[in-house]
């Protein structure tokens, strides 16, 4: 069954230059208990959509076209009020950097429970009494609630995050970037548990990184977006083994395979098309390195490459990533 379904969602932002097309026409959808993986490059509009998503674009930014159903409520037509109250109790989000989105000068446990009273309506000692269950709940002493950030590895603070975010139960939680300057062994703790966290309260899972690699044994789907759009859409095995966008390959081979030989994968050319100028044809067509002629003035539409794989390239069907 659905629980989110985002239909050719377009999200700009308005500066001194012109309309910045950060999300321009993505569609993607997510199941109950389902996990999707957003990637690619700076800049190609994840954090956007994750934003546009829980409604908390900075003032610049607007929807300015598409659908965003939550259990069939269009979240693009609600109130202010109405996304409020929406926010945190249906969908939440783990932001990027926890060192700097918690704040210093109040307790772990007051911050947690902050959430709790507001969209619970619950006294303040229910309130910490959630905060401690839900420390528990991310594998860490219930006591240290009453800690201030500064007294929390960076680790901790993650989880504290991730506390935070399943303060009032939400259908959906946004990982933006969860593992963002953590050491190797820290970031693969944070990801099994989410993976664990999903799987025990049947949540909805979207987890934004720009490293492919992170994504293979924690999501179900991965969405590859490049300049705004979604490229190719499918199951890992779809995106890995069945490869079907040019972009999505080139993404796998910057990646060393370890049982090959040992040597540095080689980056791509280029860089990534400017949102505020016209894009004709293909996005990545300046970059790609299976180019046709056709790709320099018509963009290519989204094609079914068999069950819920998509991909948007000419090409499509028959590019594959060499094994």
């Amino acid at each position: 069954m659905t629980l989110l379904e985002v239909n050719n969602l377009k999200t700009y932002f308005e500066t001194s230059q012109g309309l910045y097309k950060a999300v321009d026409g993505t569609t993607f959808d997510l199941d109950y208990g389902e996990a999707l993986g957003l990637v690619g490059e700076s800049g190609c509009g994840k954090t956007t959509c994750a934003l546009s998503i829980t409604r908390l674009l900075p003032k610049e930014g607007k929807i300015h076209g598409g659908e965003i159903f939550l259990e069939g409520t269009n979240l693009v037509k609600l109130g202010d009020d109405e996304i409020r109250a929406r926010r945190w109790k249906d969908v939440s989000i783990i932001f990027q950097g926890a060192m700097n989105a918690l704040n210093p000068v109040m307790k772990i446990g007051d911050q947690i429970a902050e959430a709790v009273v507001l969209h619970e309506k619950v006294s303040k000692r229910s309130g910490i009494k959630r905060a401690e269950e839900l420390f528990e709940l991310v594998e860490m002493p219930k006591k240290r609630i009453n800690n201030y950030p500064h007294e929390f590895s960076g680790g901790m603070k993650q989880r504290a995050m991730i506390a935070m975010a399943l303060a009032c139960n939400p259908k959906i939680v946004i990982g933006d970037e969860p593992t963002t300057a953590l050491d190797v062994m820290v970031q693969a703790q944070i990801l099994n548990l989410l993976e664990k966290l999903r799987r025990e309260l049947r949540m909805g899972l979207i987890l934004i990184t720009h490293d492919l690699s992170i994504l293979a044994e924690t999501c179900d789907k991965i969405a590859v977006m490049y300049a705004g759009k979604i490229v190719e859409i499918g199951t890992i095995e779809d995106i890995f083994e069945r490869t079907a966008h040019p972009y999505t390959e080139r993404l796998i081979s910057c990646f060393p395979n370890v049982g090959k030989e040992k040597i540095i994968p080689p980056g791509i050319d280029g860089v990534p098309p400017n949102l505020l100028e016209p894009i004709k044809g293909c996005s990545f067509y300046p970059r790609c390195h299976k180019a046709l002629p056709i790709c320099s003035h018509v963009e290519p539409e989204s094609r079914n490459l068999g069950g819920k794989h998509f991909a948007s390239c000419h090409l499509s069907g028959e590019v594959s990533h060499e094994q």
